[in-house]
């Protein structure tokens, strides 16, 4: 049975986004450490509790697990090699696997945004700032309010632990 190919669609949307810079004033490796130190790295078996649909651990996890995590982080200062010396900068992937399910079960497409991505850099001075896109910004896009809701609690949530890292 031959079946007949039908061609692909692509259509296109302008959204805005609003993008954010906390600026510390203490130095960039005193940031990264307290980042790090605060919110800890992914807890890979969150994922397979959900995958085989463990209520029980997810419940756990939603009441006492970190309310983000770091899922990645790449040197994109050690890429900077290349043109003549690397600089302190590093990109996170920070979210909580909850919190993403809990937008993709309404909107599947929202998995382009979880996690989050959050930069790290070394200013002129030696100072650390962080670059993101504010989470609800984007989540808005799809004109649900379940999606935009957590959204908005991500804009919350995200911007406290980077604040107090900064601080």
């Amino acid at each position: 049975m031959i079946q007949a190919a039908t061609p692909a669609s692509i259509t296109s949307q302008t959204i805005a986004v609003e993008h954010i810079r906390i600026s510390s004033g203490r130095p960039f490796t005193e940031v990264r450490r307290k980042l790090e130190g605060t919110v800890p790295k992914l807890d890979t078996g969150i994922a397979e509790a959900l995958r085989s649909g463990d209520q029980e651990r997810a419940k756990d996890y939603e009441e006492n697990g970190p309310k983000l995590s770091i899922f990645e982080e790449r040197d994109h200062g050690a890429l900077l090699q290349i043109a003549g010396g690397r600089r302190n900068a590093v990109q996170y992937e920070i979210g909580n696997p909850l919190t993403a399910s809990m937008m993709t079960r309404h909107q599947l497409p929202a998995a382009l945004y979880a996690p989050l991505r959050v930069v790290l850099f070394e200013d002129e001075q030696g100072r650390g700032i962080f670059e993101y896109d504010r989470p609800s910004s984007f989540f808005s896009q799809y004109g649900d309010q379940r999606v935009a809701a957590v959204g908005r609690h991500l804009d919350a949530t995200l911007e406290a632990v980077l604040r107090n890292a900064a601080d």
